[in-house]
């Protein structure tokens, strides 16, 4: 039986791909405000850790767990005005937020925000997929790097436009969360005259058009191999993120200010390792690069911890930072391959799984290197990516692709 596969749209669409890394860029800078803000609601309502801890946990469950719901919804429901919508949602959660005055109302401010991401990312990422034109892995790879950058943009708007003179200067943000509805706006139009014509033609993205290219028990057994990637890429990831900075101060006496210089060079490494990933994965093949990318990082990262030189830590952790953020392109599209008419679900649910695994790794390395210093967390979080061997279960799509037309 041949495939009946209709690919969206001939040729890539840059204009749109373009536009959808940008709003990336807004939403997750928009989202970085809230742990960025931390410090003021702290002295503000007087908070303590453990209450902090619920404001994150609450966002990260909505930011999270709503991601493969929405995902879901919209693979059955396709709707052109889904992002701006999602964003409309992050605009009223951050001027709530800007003049919350209780905890109750802090909760319900980024539970807001936290559904504005849920809905932007698969949505975002079926659009990345529908405008490819077939090089899914460089369209995955530009829509990632606008959130690389959007994530690592957040913290530094926070230290210039809100840290010197007030919370409520966070209203400042819904100006971003607007000309990001207007960007979306912009792609739902395109979004829309896709659909007309999807519906014109008969295509959708019913089952009876596209194929599996592996059985249903494959496809389980693949997404989970998958799933423990992103586990071991993220803790690893995690660790970095939140406490890269406090392990410098201790182990080098660096100062504060330095130590945000080398975060910056780490964060700046992802982006480079996110932007190549997709296109790499695009010309040899997504596993490959997979295989490549998450046991490749092992070596850094075992070596890392045993370094006592402050510029060799921070090359190792530029390596670490290269490899490991290639992974997560290849391993979406490679997801996205395996299940082509639930790319809502596939996305909100990959997506949603890292930021899970993400804030919950966080709180337990917080813990751990309360309770053994910060060195230990790289001791332990250094054999990671050795993980990285389940890879070797993955099936080779190009091969069951070919087998099965």
């Amino acid at each position: 039986m041949g495939h009946n596969k209709v690919e969206p749209v001939s040729g890539i669409t840059f204009r749109i791909l373009v536009a959808l890394s940008i709003s990336h860029c807004i939403n997750d800078s928009l989202q970085s405000v809230i742990t960025a803000t931390y410090p003021l609601f702290k002295d503000g309502l007087a908070l303590t850790f453990a209450q902090i801890g619920l404001i994150t946990l609450v966002y990260q469950s909505a930011a999270s767990v709503f991601q493969p719901l929405t995902g879901l919804f919209f693979d059955k429901h396709p709707s052109a005005w889904s992002l701006p919508v999602g964003m409309s949602f992050t605009l009223v959660g951050l001027l709530s937020l800007a003049f919350a005055n209780s905890l109750p109302l802090v909760l319900c401010s980024v539970a807001l925000i936290g559904v504005g991401s849920s809905v932007f990312h698969p949505e975002a990422s079926r659009l990345t997929s529908l405008a490819s034109g077939g090089k899914r892995g460089l369209a995955q790879s530009l829509f990632q790097v606008g959130g690389n950058l959007g994530g690592s943009l957040g913290p530094l708007l926070v230290a210039i436009l809100v840290a010197p003179y007030g919370r409520d200067h966070i209203a400042l943000f819904a100006i971003l969360a607007f000309v990001g509805i207007l960007i979306m706006t912009y792609v739902g139009r395109w979004y829309k005259g896709l659909l007309l014509r999807f519906k014109r033609e008969n295509i959708g993205t019913a089952k009876k058009h596209v194929e599996m290219p592996l059985s249903l028990g494959k496809t389980v057994f693949s997404i989970s191999i998958l799933l423990i990637l992103i586990f071991s890429k993220y803790i690893y990831m995690a660790s970095l993120n939140s406490y890269y900075t406090f392990y410098l101060i201790e182990k080098f006496d660096v100062s504060v200010q330095s130590s945000q210089l080398f975060l910056f060079i780490f964060l700046i490494a992802t982006a480079i390792g996110t932007l190549m990933g997709g296109p790499i994965g695009d010309r040899v093949g997504r596993k490959y690069v997979i295989w490549a990318s998450i046991l490749g990082a092992a070596p850094f990262s075992l070596i890392m911890p045993h370094v006592d030189h402050l510029y060799l830590t921070a090359v190792l952790s530029f390596c670490v930072g290269l490899t490991l953020s290639s992974a997560f392109p290849a391993i979406l599209v490679y997801a996205q391959e395996l299940l082509p008419y639930k790319l809502g679900l596939i996305s909100g649910l990959f997506f949603g799984f890292a930021f899970g695994v993400a804030g919950i790794a966080s709180a337990v390395l917080g813990n751990l290197a309360d309770q053994y210093g910060i060195e230990a967390v790289y001791n332990v979080c250094g054999y990671m990516p050795l993980i990285g061997l389940v890879t070797w279960f993955l099936p080779d799509l190009k091969k069951a692709t070919a087998q099965g037309s």
